[in-house]
């Protein structure tokens, strides 16, 4: 039994790992969730991206590495003006 617990809270942080984009941390999703709820969770212009980058400390890549994360795995909608808009976490 405790061997099973164990499997399990080991597949839970593996799960907590790839809940980010490549070189980044949980830390930085949950700055970069902050932020974009701050801005009414949706990023369209370059005013959104330089507020995000103040908040969270990330570079534009990393920003724009969360967006397309979070678009490819259900968590993000893309706007017709072109923008961004988070629907999990803070955004949910």
């Amino acid at each position: 039994m405790r061997q099973a617990a164990m499997t399990i809270y080991a597949l839970g942080a593996l799960a907590a790992c790839a809940a980010t984009p490549p070189g980044t941390s949980a830390e930085d999703a949950a700055r970069f969730e902050a932020a974009a709820k701050s801005l009414g969770c949706t990023l369209r212009s370059e005013g959104d991206y330089l507020a995000m980058e103040m908040q969270t400390g990330l570079a534009r890549q990393q920003l724009l590495d969360f967006a397309a994360f979070h678009l490819s795995t259900g968590g993000a909608e893309r706007q017709p003006d072109g923008g961004v808009k988070l629907t999990t976490g803070a955004c949910a």
